[in-house]
Formats: structure tokens, sequence, C-alpha cells
């Protein structure tokens, strides 16, 4: 019997990304919301209530599923260093050169030290657009082909059109709880995704050809 090497996207549940909208292999339309956070701690008791009282309300108003992702990940603090760095040759003043020098080792010391984990939150919408039915088979919209035709074009316009319905609904709710929401566009989805699946090189974006 001969075991046949599977390639890495046999493993990827995503077939293309397209106007911020990912095609997975099952044929669901998903979308990804940014969301900032917001620190109860600091709220007092009344408006710590009114969120929680918001948000249940936002989940029980859905009638479809969303998804709440949270990544956590080790901040990568060399960026800063180099721009620090960057200053600190075109400084001039003698004692402000040592203070940020000072600063630069202090920086890198306690990063070294300390684990600093940065928290991106996330909403994913999705939408599962029926079986289509066509004159060459079932599933036409998501042959793979490169060039879509005009029926199918359309087809995937209709569907994003529920899907944009969706994220409506999600961002109305959620803005009511005190959170800002942006949607990610193509390039920002693969850059996300490129750091999930490769968490070893997350400070190199990648730019999709």
């Amino acid at each position: 019997m001969v075991n046949k090497s599977k390639k890495t996207q046999d493993f990827v549940s995503i077939k293309e990304i397209r106007n911020g909208v990912a095609l997975l292999t099952n044929n669901s339309m998903v979308a990804i919301l940014m969301v900032s956070s917001i620190n109860l701690a600091l709220k007092s008791s009344d408006e710590q209530k009114a969120i929680i009282l918001q948000f249940q309300n936002f989940l029980n108003s859905l009638e479809f599923s969303v998804q709440l992702f949270i990544q956590s990940q080790k901040l990568d603090i060399r960026p800063y260093i180099t721009m620090m760095n960057d200053r600190l040759q075109e400084q001039k003043n003698e004692l402000i050169k040592i203070q940020t020098k000072e600063y630069i080792n202090f920086i890198k010391d306690f990063t070294n030290k300390t684990n600093i984990m940065s928290k991106s939150f996330f909403v994913v919408v999705s939408y599962n657009s029926p079986i289509i039915q066509t004159k060459k088979g079932i599933g036409a919209l998501f042959s793979g082909k490169k060039t879509l035709k005009k029926q199918d074009s359309s087809i995937f316009e209709e569907n994003r059109t529920q899907l944009e319905q969706r994220i409506n609904i999600v961002e109305q709710g959620l803005t009511r709880t005190g959170v800002r929401l942006v949607k990610l566009g193509t390039e920002e989805i693969v850059e996300l995704l490129y750091k999930l699946y490769n968490p070893g090189e997350s400070e190199k974006p990648i730019k999709q050809t």
C-alpha cells in the first residue's frame, strides 16, 4: 500500500478569498470582523450591568450562529526597538542619547524576562449558500476555476448580499455594547490566516499576489 503525501492546502478548509469574503470547502461564505475591547473593571457597577445586558440582548436577537475568536500572541517588540534605535542615531543631544540608550536596554531586558501578550478580538460571520443546480451540474459556483462565468458571479454577489445583511445585524448589536467593529478586507484576512498557520513567523506579514 502506497502512502500518498498530502499537500498543506488539503488541511486548510479555505478554498478562496475574494472581495473580503472567505469561501470554504463546504461552500460556506465567511466574513471576519475585528472588534475593539472593553475593560469592564474600569466601569462602574451600573455600566457593567448595562454592557452585559446589551450583549445578552445581542445574543438573544441572533437567528444565525457566529463565532467569537480571540487571538493571543507574544508581542513582537522588535519594530519598536528598531524605531528607537533610528531615533537614537538621529539624536544630537548627548544627554538624551544616553537616556534613549538606557531606555532601549530597559525595554529589551524587560521583554526578555516577561512575556507581553497582545490580544485581538474577532467575530466570524458565516452564510451557508444553498446548493446551486446549473446546466453543468451542482455547485458550479465553487468549481475552482479562475474565471467565473457571469451567472456564477451573479450568484456569488447574491450570496454575499445575504452575508452583508448578517454583518449589519452583528455590527448594530455589538455597537450598542460600546465596542467598535471593522470588517477585514482580502489582504487583511490573508495576513491573519498566515499568522495563524505560521505562528513562528507572525512578525512577517504576507501580501497577496
